[in-house]
């Protein structure tokens, strides 16, 4: 892609997020959405070939749907209140309407069945833009509407904490693996966000710093298939050896980051007097827990047949820059002594 085209691209995208956080109007808000989606599907389509324009393709449809909903809705909040200020949403029925749209548009289940099939026709680095970036401007929206009903919130977060358990047990591609994942932690980002919204935040953020090093570690083996990783060791032998620890922490498994922020939503629930729906949430990152460890055994405890060209790769230094991953894995593997910091950060 021409290196100009693709800096106009970067720059909407980022303006569009940027308007989204600094709206507090519904049309202005919905504009940033807009230019978002726009910017971000020339950079989906560039490869030209029809997985990827179908992931596209479906990508338009899906996020066009949302907006026009959301259009939809705040135009309906206007005319029955008079009001088009994000923070004064006070009628149910645009709330929720509000509120559905902005599911689909990051992909919440039950509205999640075009991220994995999305994800699955891109290259990895449209797909982490796809799986961080992207999700900034909705989350945005959704912690600053007030007095949304919150049962759809606790009925979004569980069931995509169980979908995203379950959709990935059986896929073999970790793209669609990684699609699952990011609804599982989006569910438990629901979960917690009519609760403790600073919570959502810290959740998101760890969130952001995993999924980063896992999609680099990924790219710079070129896997794009669990088969795949079985001859990583031949390439970097010493990320190898890490990736199992960045994948469990992904998972939430003491003593890596992600456990800080499952850890500290339990806890909230908990005080919340929701020790059922706290513990359902618990027995699905199980589910998460599995796949996981099903790519870190097929990554270091497998071995594919190699002959003596099969492992020269090591011999040879890669041509991406690897200081990006050094820090997120270092990131994703050791923060957690760090909770007692961000938990009187979080504490008003």
């Amino acid at each position: 892609m021409n290196p100009y085209i693709l800096a106009t691209l970067l720059f909407g995208l980022g303006l569009g997020t940027t308007i989204t956080f600094a709206s507090s109007h519904w049309l202005l808000a919905w504009m940033g959405l807009e230019i978002n989606t726009l910017a971000i599907i020339p950079l989906m389509a560039q490869h030209h070939h029809p997985r990827a324009v179908e992931a596209t393709t479906k990508y338009f449809l899906t996020q066009a749907t949302a907006a026009a909903m959301l259009l939809f809705a705040s135009t309906t909040n206007a005319w029955l209140t008079g009001q088009w200020d994000i923070q004064q949403m006070s009628h149910p029925f645009p709330l929720t309407l509000i509120t559905l749209a902005l599911a689909l548009k990051i992909g919440l289940a039950p509205m999640h069945t075009w991220l994995p099939e999305v994800l699955q026709g891109l290259d990895l680095t449209t797909g982490l833009v796809l799986s961080t970036w992207q999700k900034l401007a909705p989350f945005a929206l959704l912690l600053q509407i007030q007095n949304v009903n919150p049962t759809i919130l606790v009925t979004l977060g569980l069931a995509s904490t169980l979908v995203g358990g379950w959709g990935g047990l059986n896929q073999t591609q970790l793209r669609k693996v990684l699609a699952y994942s990011s609804i599982a932690h989006l569910g438990w980002m629901i979960l917690i966000l009519q609760y403790s919204p600073s919570l959502t935040l810290l959740a998101l953020l760890t969130y952001f710093v995993m999924t980063f090093s896992t999609f680099l570690v990924f790219k710079l083996n070129k896997s794009t298939s669990i088969n795949a990783l079985a001859i990583s060791w031949t390439k970097a032998p010493i990320l190898t050896s890490l990736t199992p620890l960045v994948l469990l922490s992904l998972g939430g498994l003491p003593p890596l980051t992600g456990f800080m922020p499952k850890w500290l939503i339990l806890q909230e629930l908990a005080k919340q007097d929701l020790t059922p729906l706290a513990t359902l949430a618990a027995l699905s990152a199980l589910l998460s827990l599995y796949f996981y460890l099903r790519i870190s055994y097929a990554m270091t405890l497998t071995m594919s047949p190699n002959n003596l060209t099969g492992v020269t790769p090591w011999r040879f230094s890669s041509p991406q820059l690897t200081l990006p991953l050094a820090i997120a894995t270092t990131a994703t593997i050791s923060l957690l002594p760090l909770a007692p910091a961000a938990i009187a950060l979080l504490t008003p």
